[in-house]
């Protein structure tokens, strides 16, 4: 299965971007066929007709008779009556012009944005005509913007070749590295750098809040041609076939687990589900399931429940009384775990 929620959104801002071209596109075309119109904006029919009929409900705040936009049509053509004031020209509030030049800003600062001049120049030109309003003592600062993410990407600008620390949780260990940095990207609010990793022989993402220390070299960063930028468009984790597949019977408390991470496979077992998924290796599926509660069942691998069970034992020991006589009240039964025996 894969990510209903993420292809959701795409949709719908896809959507969004058709409506607001169609207004203008129909305002300069009164009584195009739909048919030509569907050609010209690259939908089919059925989709231009559905984005009409959302279009009726569109309009100014009010929503009343004379606040929305209004159509005509004639047999397979179309014509604008109302566009809502669709064609005035902008005119910001100072709240609004504000709020432009904070979000523009933001912006500029956001490691790995694409094609930065552009957002500058619209920056100066909000600016410019929000006057002295532009210059209200305002600070913007990036979630984790930190001073190592500084440090980073003044190192990444200079194109510098870097020796970090850095913790990876999923093996709980910490490694020396040296690295030739592409580039700073901020992926789901966090900053990462990607970058050649000469010990592993391929680009990797290196979270910047994992990178305990960094040192940067005397040598330029040489990146080999056969490195490749990481397609993040569905988030930084991407399942392959090689990575351990897991199977999990979740009920109903335990459904997020298939909006959160990307799942292979979900059907439905009477009122639970059956949930396979890749994880990067079995001793963070083992953390994983162990931190979620008594709905979640291991069903395979065999290795993985065996591995759950036997932590989850040993915790259960760890709260024995000195006698080991009895588990103490309150403490869970390891049927409870999510273990399959």
């Amino acid at each position: 299965m894969t990510r209903p929620a993420a292809r959701a959104g795409r949709a719908s801002a896809d959507r969004l971007a058709r409506l607001l071209n169609l207004v203008p596109y129909l305002l300069a075309r009164p009584g195009i066929e739909i048919a030509e119109a569907a050609h010209d904006l690259g939908v089919t029919e059925r989709q231009l007709r559905e984005d009409l009929e959302l279009l009726w409900v569109c309009g100014l705040p009010g929503y009343g008779p004379g606040d929305l936009i209004d159509m005509a049509f004639d047999g397979d053509r179309v014509t604008i009556t109302y566009d809502a004031g669709i064609d005035r020209p902008l005119r910001l509030t100072p709240d609004e012009a504000l709020a432009l030049v904070v979000a523009l800003r933001m912006l500029a600062e956001t490691p790995g944005v694409a094609n930065r001049e552009a957002v500058e120049r619209a920056l100066a030109k909000i600016e410019s005509a929000a006057g002295d309003l532009a210059g209200a003592p305002v600070e913007v600062r990036l979630p984790g913007d930190n001073a190592r993410v500084r440090e980073l990407r003044a190192a990444v600008e200079r194109g510098r070749a870097l020796r970090i620390t850095y913790y990876t949780p999923a093996r709980d260990e910490t490694t020396e590295r040296t690295i030739d940095p592409l580039r700073m990207l901020m992926v789901g609010g966090r900053a990462y750098v990607e970058a050649w990793c000469r010990r592993a022989e391929a680009v990797r993402l290196f979270r910047a809040d994992r990178i305990d220390a960094v040192t940067e070299l005397p040598e330029q960063a040489v990146v080999p041609p056969q490195a490749r930028p990481h397609d993040l468009s569905d988030g930084v984790f991407r399942p392959s076939a090689d990575l351990p597949l897991i199977t999990l019977r979740i009920g109903r408390g335990e459904r997020w687990i298939t909006e959160y991470y990307p799942c292979e496979r979900v059907e439905a077992d009477g009122e639970q589900w059956l949930v396979s998924l890749r994880v990067t290796d079995l001793g963070w599926a083992r953390r994983f399931v162990l931190g979620l509660g008594p709905e979640v069942t291991v069903v395979a691998p065999a290795e993985l429940a065996e591995q759950v069970r036997a932590q989850a034992v040993a915790a259960l020991d760890a709260y024995a009384s000195p006698a080991g006589s009895a588990t103490p009240a309150g403490s869970a039964d390891p049927a409870a775990t999510g273990v399959t025996r």
